[in-house]
């Protein structure tokens, strides 16, 4: 009895470190395919989400911009004419 408790004390202990080795080694993927997806996005110029946002407003202030511009040209042009 004592030699077949043995025997699942050791194998438990080695499935406990299996378990260790193959989270390590999943992690360690993770980390590899991260770094992979970074160095690759990094390499295609895309844009940030925040810099991506700062142009859109930049763009939305200037389509403001020009559209009181026009309306104030309109509004010289009329006295101008008339």
């Amino acid at each position: 009895m004592q030699q077949s408790n043995k025997f699942f004390d050791d194998f438990s202990k080695l499935m406990t470190n299996a378990m260790g080795v193959a989270q390590g080694a999943k992690t360690e993927a993770e980390t590899a395919m991260k770094s992979f997806i970074d160095r690759w996005m990094a390499d295609r110029d895309f844009v940030t989400r925040e810099e991506f946002d700062a142009a859109r407003a930049t763009a939305q202030k200037a389509r403001e911009e020009n559209t009181a511009l026009e309306a104030r040209i309109a509004v010289l042009e009329a006295k101008l004419n008339g």
